[in-house]
């Protein structure tokens, strides 16, 4: 009889032991749910459980499942402020300039400049109206691939103090949707036609997800004052920062082309670096 006592209490000792291994197993499982409740993905309780987890896997498998985990994850997309007056200026590392053209694409001037930016290796800024990206987007195509920044110029370059918000928002939208289908990024720059700049521009701008980029330098091309003074406006005004207005577009622009071909190597042997901006989120 003692030896079936001692052999009941001993089997009931095991079986309490092995409920208490159980219970201690549920409960680190449930902690680890808990703990992944704010993490994503949250893992299985199977494969949370120790050993089994290792079994359900095999090695091939284990080395595969976490590809998409690794790499730094994706920042938060960047909040645009609105600004109550454009941006003159970059910032930039030593003698960096900006070189922008505005109401193009046009056919007859735009490949001649992407010529010369080419031919220098240098990169520049298209502030583009959208109706002239319908009639050529494939000049668009070229801008992407040469490294070049397409801004919003809006569709038909009006002026924005004589519209309302809403035919505003439709300039500039429709802008954006066209820039981004032959260019394929949405444009992050904006510019106001003529330089005016009203309150909803600045907002709707900044909704778009745009910073409003004005100038340093005005070449005034767009009077043909003649090749020679729009490149000498040009070298005159050189300086850290500076961010130069041209236009490929909106009429002749024979002495634009031209001009270009003659500050551009100036600059250049002068130690200016002449590129594109980065924006800059809060």
């Amino acid at each position: 009889m003692q030896k079936d006592q001692l052999l009941t209490r001993l089997l009931t000792r095991r079986r309490a032991l092995l409920a208490g291994a159980a219970a201690v197993g549920a409960a680190g499982t449930a902690g680890l749910f808990a703990l992944g409740a704010d993490a994503e993905p949250v893992r299985p309780a199977a494969q949370a459980a120790g050993p089994q987890a290792r079994r359900a896997l095999k090695p091939s498998a284990y080395r595969l499942q976490p590809l998409t985990g690794y790499g730094p994850p994706r920042a938060a997309p960047g909040r645009t402020l609105v600004r109550r007056t454009p941006l003159l200026r970059v910032s930039g590392r030593g003698r960096t300039m900006v070189l922008t053209f505005d109401d193009g694409p046009d056919p007859r001037y735009t490949p001649a400049i992407l010529d010369t930016l080419a031919e220098y290796e240098v990169r520049a800024m298209f502030f583009v109206c959208g109706e002239m990206v319908a009639a050529r987007p494939d000049l668009l195509e070229r801008m992407a691939e040469e490294g070049h920044v397409v801004g919003n110029h809006t569709w038909s370059h009006p002026l924005l103090t004589r519209l309302t918000r809403g035919q505003i928002r439709s300039q500039m939208e429709r802008t954006c949707d066209i820039v981004e289908e032959a260019y394929g990024d949405r444009p992050q720059w904006f510019r106001a036609p003529y330089g005016a700049w009203n309150r909803a521009a600045f907002q709707l701008g900044a909704e778009l997800g745009m910073e409003p980029l004005a100038w340093t330098v005005d070449t005034l091309d767009w009077t043909t004052p003649g090749t020679r003074t729009i490149a000498r406006r040009v070298e005159n005004g050189a300086a850290p920062g500076v961010v130069v207005l041209s236009h490929d577009a909106g009429g002749d622009r024979t002495q634009s082309v031209h001009a270009l071909r003659d500050y551009l190597p100036e600059l250049l042997d002068a130690g200016y670096h002449i590129t594109v901006p980065k924006r800059q989120y809060a």
